[in-house]
């Protein structure tokens, strides 16, 4: 509520100190804006931006899977096998359009005077991994559709260039997901996707998904993508090159590195799984929280 700070009830105002002042001034208390500064500190009033802290429901088990995170973390971190944060990033669009952020210029910078998305000539759909061992990210930015096979097709494509070298004795890898998109932990089409994987590398994947409303523990959410979107601040991607300029600058003084790749591939929308790989049913589906944690087997 908004009213005077000096009464107990109030815990926060949207006045300013001049404002406060002025009503002070009403009331016949001539108070300086100094004066009223100095009274908010002195009660606890400070400039506060508001926090995503609460959540809309209580997820049952919630702190039964956390727990059981943390044992498979344990677990892998005594191992050869990597533990790799996978999310999507936010969209991005391509072209003359308004994004946040400042950069040292010459002069205006100019973009549309609208965002609307047929201005755009493309989307970026930024898929991020990130290597908890290792420290090291990687970003693949799709142009099509953000699918169950564009995630496994980026995380395929990180394991031949980078990750099988980093784990050459790996034998399971480790994959810490949310439980939407893409990656849906409810999603068969996922499970087919991630099971065509895990013979193509030939490498178990252990899935453990976060609980819903719970996607900000996702190590990759406040270990990699802050520092992407600091890298892109102020950057207009007129063209990829921009984008892929901003990634090249990614990097942190506890020794973060960043690689990316570009996929052009086009992804359908609506595939479901087949009815084969329903029949079969190869995903080994653990007994504790089997809706989260399951095993696509590499069959090697």
């Amino acid at each position: 509520m908004a009213g005077d700070p000096m009464r107990e009830d109030v815990t926060w105002t949207y006045l300013t100190a001049p404002q406060i002042a002025d009503e002070l001034a009403h009331c016949g208390l001539s108070v300086c804006t100094d004066t009223v500064r100095k009274l908010l500190d002195q009660y606890g009033f400070h400039r506060r931006q508001a926090e995503k802290t609460k959540t809309k429901d209580e997820v049952p088990q919630r702190n039964e899977q956390f727990e059981n995170i943390a044992r498979l973390k344990r677990q892998y971190l005594d191992s050869a096998n990597p533990i790799i944060s996978m999310d999507v990033k936010k969209k991005e669009f391509l072209g003359e359009l308004f994004r946040d952020g400042r950069a040292y210029a010459t002069g205006p910078n100019a973009v549309f005077d609208h965002d609307f998305p047929s201005y755009a000539d493309g989307k970026l759909i930024p898929h991020g991994l990130y290597d908890l061992k290792r420290n090291v990210g990687h970003i693949t930015l799709g142009l099509s559709h953000d699918t169950s096979q564009f995630a496994c097709d980026s995380f395929r494509g990180w394991w031949r260039r980078h990750g099988a070298r980093a784990y050459p004795r790996a034998t399971s890898i480790l994959m810490l997901c949310d439980g939407g998109g893409s990656n849906n932990c409810r999603h068969s089409i996922f499970k087919e996707d991630l099971q065509c994987l895990a013979s193509s590398i030939g490498v178990s994947l252990r899935v453990a998904h976060y609980p819903p409303y719970c996607s900000k523990y996702n190590p990759i959410e406040h270990r990699l993508f802050p520092h992407v979107t600091r890298a892109w601040s102020g950057l207009i991607f007129r063209a990829l090159d921009i984008v892929t300029a901003g990634l090249r600058r990614v990097s942190t003084r506890t020794g973060l590195k960043l690689t990316y790749a570009v996929l052009t591939k086009v992804y359908a929308l609506g595939r479901t799984a087949s009815q084969g790989f329903l029949d079969a049913c190869p995903i080994q589906f653990d007994q504790l929280l089997p809706t989260w944690n399951y095993t696509a087997l590499s069959n090697r």
